[in-house]
């Protein structure tokens, strides 16, 4: 489906148009139900906090200051939702184990990394995915499926751009420093044969 300017659905919905946000939220229904997703970990609440962030977009959209993009706007609002339901839940932090660092060259883990078929590819990126905190899942969501530019990360998140591309680089260190270990031990199974 061919969708048309943010702008021109926003002047609509406000002239009265309801169906006009209808398609917003087709539009960016998926993308934020992923944000949301990739902070809460549950389908339930993902969906619960993507119906409640549309509807509260719904009602605010007339004191949408364009700014920044309706959907750098929504995502904000999506991230803002899921985070606070985390805190409320108090999700257990799982964090990575610092005896795990190996020495292994960029070139050695993407050697093993295409040894692997797409289907084990996909399981691996879920269990590093698991193993950051929901902060981190969100901005390198944002940053690798969403497309959204560090600046763009910092508006949602609230965070400064600098502070994006700092936890960025953290980030793809913890997931490349557990990356090193899953292939290293699936390298000792096949070792040891079990």
């Amino acid at each position: 489906m061919e969708f048309l300017n943010d702008e021109i659905y926003i002047e609509r919905v406000l002239g009265g148009d309801q169906q006009a946000y209808a398609q917003l939220v087709n539009k960016y229904k998926v993308m934020v139900y992923t944000v949301a997703f990739r902070i809460l970990r549950n389908h339930e609440d993902a969906e619960e906090i993507v119906q409640d962030a549309f509807v509260k977009a719904y009602q605010a959209l007339g004191g949408f200051e364009k700014k920044s993009k309706f959907s750098t706007w929504l995502h904000r609002i999506v991230y803002n939702a899921s985070i606070s339901k985390t805190r409320k839940k108090k999700y257990e932090m799982h964090s990575l184990d610092e005896q795990f660092i190996e020495n292994y060259s960029t070139d050695e883990v993407y050697e093993n990394l295409d040894q692997l078929d797409h289907n084990e590819q996909k399981k691996l990126v879920d269990v590093l995915m698991n193993k950051l905190d929901q902060e981190e899942r969100a901005i390198i969501s944002m940053f690798y499926i969403s497309d959204h530019s560090t600046d763009e990360i910092a508006q949602i998140t609230g965070l400064t751009q600098s502070n994006v591309k700092v936890r960025l680089h953290r980030i793809r260190g913890k997931m490349q420093t557990y990356l090193q270990q899953q292939l290293k031990n699936n390298l000792n199974k096949i070792q040891t044969g079990s």
